[in-house]
């Protein structure tokens, strides 16, 4: 497979989308929300789209519109116009909702569980098993994960400022990933006890020395 998985700073990129469709619209929404610049080509975008700061442009400026964007996204039925401006995007980041292989980037089927964002490509073998899967994992992770991500963000955080090598930072990790004391906090959602634990597990080792 000559694809592999990445994941693209978008805050402050210009994405120029030609289509205004189901399609295109999905694409818009997506880089929206994710901080970038969107203008799209087509007949009219809804208002959601409008309100999230995108402009509707006409199928008559895409040669400005490639020029000025850093990404572009093909998403319209016409095929002729669709060539058109693959062709000229050569220099530009492409992603062909109608050819994805055509481009040189692809958007998987992604989708988010509070701050994690996961994101299945089954490369262009079967969109429904991909829908299939993203309801499984949906189904498997729990609250309980969340909360252990969240912790471990803050422990990663403390033992930056006092422990510079990234090895004995793991051996810390682990320790307090099967801790018992910390799971058992995790499951009655006692954070904040959960975090001075952390803390006396962390900074007592150091009192010490």
């Amino acid at each position: 497979m000559d694809w592999t998985a990445l994941y693209l700073k978008t805050s402050g990129l210009k994405v120029f989308i030609l289509g205004t469709g189901e399609v295109a619209s999905r694409r818009a929404n997506k880089f929206l929300d994710h901080g970038a610049i969107v203008r799209l080509a087509g007949n009219s975008i809804s208002d959601d789209i409008k309100s999230k700061g995108a402009e509707l442009y006409s199928t008559d400026d895409v040669d400005d519109l490639i020029d000025w964007a850093d990404l572009v996204v093909v998403a319209s039925a016409d095929k002729d116009l669709s060539n058109y401006v693959s062709e000229m995007s050569e220099d530009k980041l492409l992603n062909r909702a109608d050819f994805p292989y055509d481009g040189d980037i692809i958007v998987p089927t992604s989708f988010n569980i509070s701050d994690i964002e996961i994101s299945i490509f089954t490369n262009g073998k079967s969109p429904l098993m991909a829908r299939q899967l993203r309801k499984k994992i949906q189904s498997i992770i729990t609250e309980e994960d969340i909360l252990e991500i969240e912790l471990q963000d803050y422990s990663r955080s403390l033992l930056k400022e006092i422990i510079p090598d990234q090895k004995e930072r793991r051996k810390y990790l682990y320790e307090i990933f099967e801790d018992e004391n910390i799971q058992e906090l995790i499951k009655t959602r006692e954070i904040d006890k959960a975090k001075a634990v952390i803390n006396e597990l962390i900074m007592g080792d150091f009192d010490d020395t």
